[in-house]
């Protein structure tokens, strides 16, 4: 039997979670599928990570996300969005994964998953950037010793510890690792890092490197990884420095084969920005729209929660008038 509904919405983070807010206020049967956990990549971020945003920035459906702290950490975001589910008793399918979205002849979607199959009017992709690591693309990445995620610092103590990457979430994991008594080097590409890392975390990497606690390398590039060892090309030449684990915190990237295999176009260049009406978010396939990071393509840094949930407002609306 297949389901039918007025709107799918395939993820189930932050933007998800608002566009269904949105849809219940105009009474459409949705449904939200989420291939994991409640807003999964919060859950996968490290355990102590704390947001650059106030708690306000990342509220959604005008609930109030109450925090002592100046910043929230993933903790009370998702203690925060459980709560939102608990108020707004979400239609969600949890750990069901989407594998295809079909247009059909008569203006529906088909949408397939690894347990159903569903019929709806309207799909929002809202799925986030956080599940594809990008790679480096040296030899031995696929050594157990490389990681591409950070969850904490334990399991890095006392030893040789590479970080590879100059923002956010490589200077986080440098920091805590050294804190924990790691010896912790860092190949960073650029010059220096990179000025959108927290505002009161920067000048602590940046004394902790001029004071040599953390060594670093920039302009900088790891050239192979070993069983014990890391090479490294730097501007004076190679070396090759100890190492018992590699943390290759390089970033990740939507999943734009997924977006590719509906028919929305992506802009030729390195950005692969997908299309999308900018005031309806709707994408050259009629019926189907973005909402939150996925807009970017490759520039994950341009939309996060805090100025994406409008999205949310802006679909409901022409879905609505249509």
């Amino acid at each position: 039997m297949t389901h039918s509904y007025d709107l799918i919405i395939v993820g189930g983070g932050p933007i998800g979670l608002a566009c269904a807010i949105e849809a219940q206020k105009k009474n459409l049967n949705y449904l939200i599928i989420e291939k994991g956990a409640i807003v999964n990549s919060i859950f996968n971020y490290p355990l102590y990570m704390t947001f650059f945003s106030t708690a306000e920035r990342l509220e959604i459906g005008n609930i109030p996300f109450n925090c002592l702290a100046p910043k929230p950490g993933r903790q009370e975001a998702l203690e925060y969005y459980r709560n939102i589910h608990r108020y707004f008793n979400f239609n969600m399918n949890l750990f069901e994964n989407v594998n295809q979205v079909q247009k059909l002849e008569n203006s529906l979607f088909k949408v397939i998953t690894d347990k159903s199959i569903y019929e709806a009017k309207n799909v929002i992709i809202a799925t986030g950037f956080y599940d594809i690591p990008i790679e480096m693309n040296v030899k031995g990445e696929e050594l157990p010793k490389v990681r591409h995620y950070y969850k904490e610092a334990h399991e890095y103590a006392f030893r040789d510890v590479l970080v590879v990457g100059a923002n956010n979430s490589s200077v986080d994991a440098a920091l805590e690792c050294w804190r924990k008594g790691a010896n912790v080097t860092m190949v960073i590409r650029k010059t220096e890092i990179n000025n959108r890392v927290k505002y009161w975390v920067k000048p602590d990497i940046e004394n902790r490197i001029a004071e040599e606690s953390i060594k670093a390398y920039f302009e900088s590039n790891i050239t192979e990884i070993r069983e014990n060892e890391v090479e490294i090309e730097t501007p004076e030449g190679k070396i090759t420095i100890k190492n018992d684990f590699v943390l290759a915190l390089t970033g990740y990237k939507p999943d734009l084969s997924f977006l590719e295999k509906m028919g929305i176009d992506l802009s030729d260049d390195e950005l692969k920005i997908p299309t999308y009406n900018a005031e309806t978010m709707e994408t050259n396939v009629e019926g189907l729209f973005l909402a939150g990071v996925v807009c970017g393509g490759m520039q994950t840094h341009k939309w996060f929660i805090e100025n994406s949930r409008i999205h949310a407002n802006m679909i409901m609306d022409y879905i609505t008038l249509k």
